[in-house]
């Protein structure tokens, strides 16, 4: 299990899914991140910092967004 930090790029509150890209990463944005149900979509703004934790560290489709943050 990896925490990494990243910035929010897009936000789908219909299935709760982001397009995030980590810091460091100027060119890379993964897409199809699932949010954790109990962040408020309205606090999912575009370019909001965001906490992401990946479980499997080949399997970006394994992480959640689990916290936003300023």
């Amino acid at each position: 299990m990896n925490l990494r930090k990243a910035v929010l790029k897009s936000f789908n509150s219909g299935d709760y899914m982001a397009t995030i890209q980590l810091t460091g990463s100027y060119k890379v944005y993964l897409e199809g991140i699932a949010v954790a149900r109990n962040l408020p979509a309205g606090e999912m703004a575009l370019g909001r910092k965001v906490a992401v934790i990946f479980f499997d560290d080949h399997n970006p489709k394994e992480a959640v967004v689990v916290a936003v943050y300023t």
